[in-house]
């Protein structure tokens, strides 16, 4: 298993790819299948990023005690480790909120119109819309979010 740092060329996004190898990775990204999980963008790159290694062994040899280490300082704001986590913590809460709006299906637009003329309870909704349902949407001034359909964990089962 292959994992790589890579970033999305338009927004620069990062986030982890896993492949089972470089090959599959250069074929999923020949074949535009490498997408960023958080805008969409099908133009990925890979970062330069060290191997993981499994190290586990040598850290037995080291049983014996170690004078105190000094305190590494604390990454920097915007660093890619703080952004990795970052992003992390937010699609992890777009997920959650995914998971708990209903699912109206093709239905979005009706419903989202509905919800918003008070013909409905307000509620957290979900579906799927058509371009131009979204255009109508949004000229009647009713707010909505496109997300890509990977938070959709109907899609999976």
């Amino acid at each position: 298993m292959k994992v790589f740092d890579l970033q999305c060329d338009e927004q620069g996004h990062l986030f982890e790819g896993w492949f089972a190898s470089h090959e599959n990775y250069d074929e999923q990204q020949a074949r535009g299948l490498v997408s960023c999980p958080i805008c969409g963008a099908n133009k990925v790159s890979k970062r330069l990023s060290a191997p993981r290694l499994n190290v586990s062994h040598l850290k037995a040899a080291k049983a014996a005690p170690q004078p105190p280490a000094q305190s590494a300082p604390a990454a920097a704001a915007g660093e890619p480790a703080d952004m990795a986590r970052l992003q992390a913590a937010i699609l992890q809460q777009v997920r959650d909120m995914v998971r708990k709006a209903e699912n109206v299906g093709p239905r979005f637009a009706e419903e989202a119109r509905r919800i918003h003329e008070g013909e409905a309870d307000e509620r957290p909704i979900r579906g799927t819309s058509t371009p131009e349902e979204r255009q109508a949407l949004a000229e009647e001034g009713i707010d909505f979010l496109a997300l890509p359909d990977i938070f959709d964990d109907d899609r999976l089962q």
